[in-house]
């Protein structure tokens, strides 16, 4: 068995407009440079299926997701502001659709054993959208909905989500501080947005701030107490919230990570998968802004989940 990557051609639809940052080009480069790299003979590849309101309804309020059916835009119709950043046009509730749907199918082939772990190369992103507010170029939250699809459907007791994205994972956090057979890292550069995450947080939350400027060696250091949680909490399936803007090149945030730092990142992940749950893992695109450093990022990432 080997990585899968699941995503959606549904993804590339959302637009947001040529200024944003959050664009169909970040799936553009990096499908490029999986093809550049040769990664494409070694991988399998699947479509997403939409998410099931059942699975969105378990990490969020169901007024939430009646909220968001209800105001997205109809076919040509005008976009709307979910919030300063966000923006739903008539293709968006489709693509987050297909975003979160990747993530339970990627649990599913997982947990079925018909893939040893899965990429879910998708957007809009998620680790930003709440129990019930979207935000941060955020609609759903896939991971969140991965994850309670893992322990609601399939059965599982305990499982992890690893966060590197630049920032906080604060729609996450919201969604699972109150259910502790969730284990929850992030690492995230702050004073920053969200500006949260340095406040103290129950046993099982493990946020670990970063100054701006934090080089690959010191985030290597500061990160240490992640390990230690996983080891005690021991998961079944561990999810990783990949976020690439904490790269050198990506201007959205300044960190000065690079390939070979989320490569480290990726073995120490991969090896604790290895002692606790067969290596099962799934991992889903975040952040990553600057389209070069994201794609060779992305790639670096994908090769050490694919040994």
């Amino acid at each position: 068995m080997t990585v899968t990557i699941v995503g959606s051609p549904h993804c590339d639809l959302h637009d947001m407009g040529d200024e944003h940052p959050e664009q169909p080009a970040r799936m553009y480069k990096i499908n490029d440079q999986i093809i550049a790299s040769g990664l494409d003979y070694v991988l399998h590849f699947a479509d997403a299926n939409p998410a099931k309101l059942s699975s969105l309804e378990l990490a969020h309020d169901k007024a939430f997701v009646k909220s968001i059916f209800d105001r997205a835009p109809s076919l040509g119709g005008e976009k709307i502001w979910l919030d300063d950043d966000t923006i739903m046009m008539d293709k968006s509730l489709n693509a987050a659709l297909h975003a979160a749907g990747a993530v339970t199918d990627a649990v599913d082939l997982v947990l079925e054993d018909k893939s040893k772990s899965a990429f879910c190369s998708v957007r809009p992103p998620g680790h930003h959208a709440g129990r019930a507010s979207s935000s941060g170029f955020c609609i759903f939250n896939n991971i969140a909905v991965g994850a309670m699809h893992a322990l609601e459907v399939h059965g599982l007791d305990r499982v992890a989500i690893i966060d590197f994205d630049v920032h906080h994972g604060n729609g996450t956090q919201n969604i699972v501080e109150g259910d502790k057979r969730v284990l929850f890292c992030s690492s995230f550069q702050h004073p920053f947005y969200p500006f949260s995450g340095a406040e103290p947080c129950r046993k099982g939350i493990v946020n670990v701030p970063l100054p701006a400027g934090t080089t690959g060696s010191e985030y290597r250091d500061l990160i240490k107490n992640w390990f230690k949680a996983v080891d005690e909490f021991k998961p079944q399936l561990i999810f990783i919230s990949a976020g690439f803007d904490g790269h050198t090149e990506d201007e959205l945030g300044q960190l000065r990570l690079v390939e070979k730092d989320y490569i480290w990142i990726t073995e120490q992940i991969k090896a604790l998968a290895d002692k606790y749950c067969e290596g099962k893992i799934v991992s889903v695109l975040e952040g990553g802004y600057a389209l070069n450093a994201l794609a060779r990022s992305v790639v670096a990432h994908v090769k050490v989940l694919a040994n």
